[in-house]
């Protein structure tokens, strides 16, 4: 499946934007997904993933209680709803799916990356 990110744009700082994954086929394939980020000159990172079985949803600890991960099987997509965004949030996000039996945080654990979306918060 090949994942696509897109939502991403230029916002103040506080402000909120929803992200959304789509795939060229169904996306709801393997154990679930995650929502990772990279700033230039960073490792890429862990920011949200959900779990198909269950939804059950998990954060990084720099997003909890702003960022909620969300999906609508009618419409074969993720969302990924980022609230109070700040400075540190820039980076380009990326969705990509995982086929491990566990949801892991590491980006080499997932697969399907497609081309990311910007974000920018603006200060």
């Amino acid at each position: 499946v090949q994942l696509q990110a897109s939502g991403g744009g230029l916002v103040q700082v506080g402000g909120s934007l929803r992200l959304s994954c789509t795939a060229s086929g169904p996306i709801f394939v393997g154990t679930g997904m995650g929502w990772f980020r990279q700033a230039p000159g960073k490792e890429r990172e862990f920011a949200a993933g959900i779990r198909w079985s269950d939804n059950f949803a998990f954060y990084a600890n720099s997003v909890k209680g702003r960022f909620a991960i969300s999906r609508d099987d009618a419409k074969n997509t993720v969302y990924l709803q980022m609230n109070s965004l700040q400075p540190e949030d820039t980076a380009v996000y990326y969705c990509a799916v995982t086929m491990r039996s566990i949801m892991p945080v590491v980006h080499t654990m997932y697969e399907s990356w497609g081309l990311g979306t910007q974000v920018t918060v603006s200060s």
